[in-house]
């Protein structure tokens, strides 16, 4: 079996609402293999993967998909679900699958996913192992299995980092990783986004964080804040260490000045050798070292988010309990087998270590990593409490005294810090801290969370949840989100919308099959409709209200960047790109545009003439509003909808309205409108009665919609190849990026509209089109033109032989039209199509390049006109 594409859809997608991989397998010679046909397939297979007994399939029910293998399914099928499992044994949990047949022994197989490192990983681990057991072959699964998790754990997400990350997903803010392996997130989009990495957020100061990892600095300014802490000093040398140790004159502690994670911090030094050998673990960590008296009593951390404190746990030192057998040795590696320990943070407690620091203070119990303690005796194996190094932790929020709450907050208040950890040790946590001599003793600016999230005892607190609301309040980090989808009329109705809300003053950020644009100026050019180019307008700081022209390419090949829009706008549905990517049909394009609708929050705004658009209320969820927009004013579903109270937008005696309720606006006249080219372009018409309608949809004004639509100008500068219309020696030529039936006819009607005179078509369209839609993009233009003359842009091509779309197109044209000309090359054609017109003619220019090549056709034929065109064009 052979993959021959992959495609990591990373939003909502045809398949799922979650990120899924798409691969399109080759089957090969195993194409006629059926798990039925197969001797022993199935058996091998559920031995070496009992988990697929859990997996339902299409069945419904436990041991669904066992009852598929054994009646008989492809192979194809089969590695969906050993991807699913495999994924599952790496530790990301995932469910979703389906596999579709392309044909030809090739399928569609969508897995869902967690990590896409792990997830390409396991498709390709899943190939291997099928292909072996359909063989006859012995397949390695634990080395295989191994290899995942390492993947997993390379790329997980820290657990603090993690439940904050779910608070914010819980509360439906927008988060996106930014780095594969390291946690730094955005959470929010636009003008309200936040960075997170591990705990610090986008509010937490540079210097704080710098305050708070110089210990002797916190230490000073807690102090000047009325905050007990320990007294001690900072030293470089170990004479130095030892004259502090003695000027103390008591136990003390020794850490490095700006370590973290309890590294390099020994407790209790009681002698100038333990105090030596504790001054040269610090200084692995640390230049200098601080001494500092040593305070009795139990390791407690609070958590301070919010300006409140939102948790607290008493941290206990690692341990374990002799059983009269096993050595420490022995003891510390079965602990650490406990499943809900791992390496460094990515479970929720550590991996005991047993290190240099372990072994001393096994010698202060008079105990080796050899011993063998008595059953039942506590065996502490670490002077500290922290959970990096092994620690486990109890809730002990609901004992914190008010005065130790308020104390608590002053300090991080006093450090500058948005969230912090503090360290206080002290008797009883019950007791305020200046009664009992307890203190604060370090203060933390990337507190870990898991203790509180999880811990061993008490309650579990989610202090996710207060970070995420100490960084968004009650707000949910989302800028108003407009989608516009459809076959034809996308980027029109996307520059309306960019461009009427932008007069509003709020900033925008727009993709269009034209660029991204940032409050209005073009940041990149090309065709940028697509999950990237949004993803750049959502995670743009500077934009207050996104639009987002999405086409059905960026739909298949990556999904939606936005898990949800507030409006989604579905234009129209007709013929245009079949064949491609399994759509091969209009319900299967009409399945793809619902996307978009389905990912609507608050509104849909839906064609009441095109049946396809119809359909798609149905699929929507109940709380989503429907609004339609119609050129016919007496339109059956138009009517209805109205009758019942429905908002909506239609044209009526050459008006545009908008129907709010029972209320009725008259927002302009279409003539008023410049797109409109003076009420003939009635596809533009409908283009501004589906942008008023998500205006309203969306909770602009009335006023703001009509002077919006009343100044929005389609020229090459504001709208580049969509209805721009030039004087040539009193021929009006209409250049547009037409490039389908539905198109070619708009622009038809257009041009008879124009003009009771002759209209000429220059027409084109890419050779990535099947036969048949060539040859009706033909037939369309014969029958709307007067005369039809055909050529072919060498750089759409795609994969065609020069000459032959151009004949296919010429040869439906035909059918229509005795006045049907071939002229390959542009320039040639379109001097030919203007020595066919006379003034008052119109004629139509269909490019999919750029308006230059009617400048360059004209520069020697017409060069007043070409020089004409072409600073109209830029902008003159």
């Amino acid at each position: 079996m052979n993959i021959i594409e992959q495609r990591l859809l990373r939003g909502r997608n045809l398949y799922s609402h979650h990120p899924c991989l798409l691969t399109v397998l080759d089957t090969g010679d195993l194409k006629d293999a059926r798990t039925d046909v197969l001797p022993g397939f199935t058996e091998r297979l559920l031995a070496l993967l009992p988990s697929l007994y859990e997996h339902r399939c299409s069945v419904g029910k436990y041991a669904g998909f066992v009852q598929t293998l054994q009646s008989g399914t492809n192979l194809a099928h089969v590695v969906e679900h050993v991807t699913l499992a495999l994924q599952c044994l790496a530790g990301t949990t995932v469910n979703t699958g389906r596999t579709h047949d392309a044909g030809g022994g090739k399928y569609r197989v969508v897995c869902a996913y967690e990590l896409e490192q792990v997830v390409t990983e396991a498709f390709d681990s899943a190939v291997a192992l099928v292909t072996s057991l359909a063989r006859g072959d012995v397949f390695p699964l634990a080395e295989t299995v191994a290899a995942l998790r390492e993947t997993a754990e390379d790329h997980a997400i820290g657990t603090s980092t993690g439940a904050i990350v779910n608070a914010a997903k819980a509360r439906g803010i927008p988060v996106l990783r930014l780095t594969e392996e390291a946690n730094l997130f955005l959470l929010g989009w636009g003008a309200r986004q936040k960075r997170l990495q591990a705990t610090i957020t986008a509010d937490t100061g540079h210097i704080a964080v710098g305050i708070a990892s110089d210990k002797q600095l916190t230490k000073a300014l807690l102090q000047e804040a009325g905050v007990p802490v320990p007294e001690g000093v900072t030293v470089r040398t170990l004479e130095q260490a030892q004259r502090a140790f003695r000027r103390l004159g008591c136990t003390v502690t020794v850490k490095p000045l700006d370590g973290n994670h309890g590294r390099g911090v020994t407790t209790r030094c009681n002698t100038p050798d333990e105090l030596a050998v504790a001054f040269e673990r610090a200084r692995q960590h640390g230049r200098r070292v601080i001494v500092e008296r040593f305070i009795t009593g139990h390791d407690y951390r609070v958590l301070v988010a919010d300006g409140r404190v939102a948790a607290a746990a008493l941290r206990r030192p690692p341990s374990v309990a002799g059983d009269g057998v096993s050595t420490v040795r022995e003891l510390v590696e079965e602990e650490n087998r406990n499943p809900a320990r791992g390496e460094g943070h990515t479970n929720i407690l550590t991996k005991i270590p047993l290190d240099g620091h372990a072994e001393t203070v096994l010698a202060e119990q008079g105990l080796t990593f050899d011993s063998i303690p008595a059953a039942g005796v506590a065996v502490q194996l670490r002077g500290n409490a922290n959970l990096s190094t092994g620690g486990t932790a109890e809730d002990v929020t609901d004992l914190l005294p008010p005065r130790t709450r308020a104390l608590c907050v002053r300090a991080a208040q006093k450090i500058g810090l948005d969230v912090a950890g503090l360290d206080i040790v002290c008797n009883d946590i019950a007791q305020p801290l200046e009664e009992q001599g307890g203190a604060i003793i370090e203060v933390n600016a990337a507190p870990g969370i898991r203790m509180h999230q999880y811990p061993s005892a008490g309650t579990p607190r989610n202090a996710g949840e207060a970070i995420v609301d100490g960084m968004f309040g009650k707000g949910d980090g989302r800028i108003p989100v407009i989608a516009v989808t459809g076959t034809n009329g996308k980027t029109t109705t996307t520059l309306m919308l960019e461009h009427s809300i932008r007069q509003t003053g709020l900033r925008t950020g727009c993709t269009t099959t034209e660029g991204v644009f940032i409050d209005g100026t073009c940041i990149r050019k090309g065709d940028c409709a697509g999950y990237w180019s949004a993803r750049t307008v959502l995670t743009d700081p500077n934009v207050d209200f996104a639009v987002l022209e999405t086409a059905r390419g960026g739909i298949l090949k990556r999904g939606l960047a936005f898990d949800r829009c507030d409006v989604a706008v579905v234009l129209n549905v007709s013929d245009d790109h079949l064949g491609l990517n399994g759509v091969n049909t209009l319900d299967d394009l009409a399945r793809v545009k619902a996307v978009v609708a389905k990912a609507a929050s608050r509104a849909v705004v839906l064609n009441a003439q095109d049946p396809y658009c119809a359909a798609m209320a149905n699929e929507l969820d109940e709380q989503v509003e429907r609004l339609y927009f119609s050129c016919d004013p007496d339109n059956a579903l138009l009517l209805r909808h109205l009758e019942s109270g429905g908002r909506a937008a239609y044209l009526q005696d050459g008006a545009l309205i908008l129907a709010d309720g029972t209320r009725r606006h008259r927002i302009l006249w279409a003539e008023e409108m410049p797109s409109a080219l003076d009420g003939c372009a009635r596809h533009n018409i409908a283009n501004a009665l589906a942008a008023g309608a998500a205006m309203m949809a969306a909770g602009l004004e009335i006023g703001q919609i009509a002077d919006g639509l009343a100044s929005f100008v389609s020229d090459n500068v504001g709208n580049p190849l969509r209805a721009n219309v030039y004087d040539v020696r009193g021929v009006k030529v209409v250049v547009d990026y037409a490039h389908n039936p539905a198109a070619y006819a708009a622009l038809g009607a257009t041009a008879r509209s124009m003009s009771a005179r002759r209209t000429v078509a220059v027409i084109t369209a890419p050779g990535d089109r099947r036969d048949e839609d060539l040859q009706q993009v033909g037939e369309t233009c014969g029958e709307a033109f007067d005369e039809v003359i055909v050529y072919e842009s060498p750089s759409e091509h795609r994969g065609r032989r020069p000459g032959e779309r151009a004949a296919l197109m010429a040869a439906g044209a035909i059918r229509f039209s005795t006045a049907v000309h071939l002229e390959l090359a542009s320039d040639a054609a379109l001097r030919l199509a203007l020595t066919r017109c006379q003034p008052g003619d119109v004629m139509l220019f269909a490019t999919g390049t750029s308006v230059a090549e009617l400048v360059d056709a004209l520069r020697d034929f017409d060069p007043a006109s070409a020089q004409s065109i072409a600073a109209a064009a830029a902008g003159g």
